[in-house]
């Protein structure tokens, strides 16, 4: 099983990625299951999103508490201290991120992703909303998502401007740096 943590603000997205990349998974034949956790909904507030996949039913109804994955929407959510209490041994930690990789050397014992995603959305007349993009670059990062499944999932998922959002995954995917 895999378990991926969604870290951002309302807002950027997270909850509508762990629940793309949740239908990615389906299409693959895997099953999915996908929750968030979230205060005041308000944007900026902190959101987070979980997805575990599976190659059999998941019977866990629980919060995911150590993740094989962390995907962090803003940088300054970024907690050292957490990630190294929970994430699992050789875990993926993937950064949306405008700074050098510089920032994050402490965590570089872990398997790190490095993404501008805000400027990838930015530049396709996205906005803030960054989570095609994000998923473009975990795809990268993970390296066991086909882009084709993530287009589709794109395309049923996505309510608007679904060209530039399938995009935003294309592009971010290139863009992606694998720093570790």
């Amino acid at each position: 099983m895999i378990e991926t943590k969604f870290i951002g603000r309302g807002g950027q997205g997270a909850v509508i990625a762990s629940q793309i990349l949740a239908k990615v998974f389906f299409y693959m034949g895997k099953y999915p299951q996908c929750f968030s956790v979230f205060g005041g909904e308000r944007r900026g507030a902190p959101v987070a999103g979980f997805l575990r996949v599976d190659d059999k039913k998941i019977l866990l109804k629980c919060e995911i508490t150590h993740p094989d994955e962390i995907v962090y929407m803003a940088p300054d959510l970024v907690d050292e201290k957490e990630i190294e209490a929970t994430l699992k041994p050789n875990g993926l930690i993937l950064i949306n991120n405008a700074l050098t990789d510089n920032e994050f050397s402490s965590l570089r014992k872990f398997r790190l992703a490095l993404i501008d995603a805000l400027s990838v959305s930015e530049s396709l007349g996205l906005g803030a909303t960054i989570n095609t993009a994000i998923l473009g670059a975990y795809a990268r990062a993970n390296g066991n998502v086909p882009l084709e499944y993530l287009e589709k999932a794109i395309r049923d998922t996505v309510p608007a401007k679904v060209d530039a959002n399938v995009k935003a995954a294309m592009k971010a995917y290139e863009l992606t740096k694998i720093v570790s």
